[in-house]
């Protein structure tokens, strides 16, 4: 079991940080051999080929997931505030706090373009126009749950986030930048492992 963890942060090393498509590839084959069940390969599978563009090999991917049955969870972040957990999915318009909630960051968006911020789209993976990504990255699950949040808590509460996937590079960098916009500290739980922002730096020293 030990080893294919390691082989997993292997996998993450080779896309994220080297965008090393076929080491990512050979690696995530090599865990699927042996554990055909871990649906999370799968999806890391599938985004290696989709972030290189070969959208036919990830839709195979997915294809073949789905014909052994294996099933995946759909990725959802929450915040409780006040005793009441507030859960949300990308692009999500059924909290009834959503316009308030699209207003917060469409404003902390504008200060975090001044800062430098670009959106990350590599990170949208689905075969869709650039400025259509750019507006799916900008309403990311995390990204809701985080204006959410200081929409509703008093200045300087800390921010504590949960999410059952792995927050994906462009959340990570905007909630950097947010941190010091809005001089707070923000803690996030993803899947991996936790991430505490505070003024523009994450304690994972951008290793997630």
């Amino acid at each position: 079991m030990l080893v294919w963890l390691i082989f997993l942060a292997v996998l993450g090393i080779c896309v994220r940080i080297h965008g090393n498509m076929d080491m990512g590839e050979y690696v995530a084959k090599q865990v699927l051999e042996v554990d055909p069940e871990n649906a999370g390969v799968y999806v890391l599978l599938s985004n290696i080929y989709a972030a290189a563009g070969k959208w036919d090999l990830s839709e195979n991917v997915q294809q073949l997931r789905k014909e052994r049955g294996v099933k995946k969870h759909p990725g959802r972040t929450w915040i409780e505030v006040n005793n009441e957990v507030h859960y949300f999915v990308v692009n999500d318009q059924a909290h009834p706090q959503m316009i308030e909630i699209h207003a917060e960051l469409k404003r902390l968006l504008g200060q975090m373009h001044v800062m430098g911020y670009v959106p990350d789209t590599k990170f949208v993976l689905c075969d869709v126009e650039e400025e259509d990504k750019v507006f799916h990255s900008c309403h990311h699950s995390e990204k809701l749950a985080i204006a959410f949040g200081l929409i509703s808590t008093p200045p300087g509460t800390l921010l504590r986030i949960f999410k059952n996937l792995q927050v994906c590079g462009d959340c990570h960098t905007s909630t950097k930048f947010i941190s010091k916009i809005v001089g707070r500290a923000i803690l996030v739980r993803d899947a991996n492992r936790f991430h505490h922002f505070e003024d523009g730096v994450c304690s994972c020293m951008d290793y997630w």
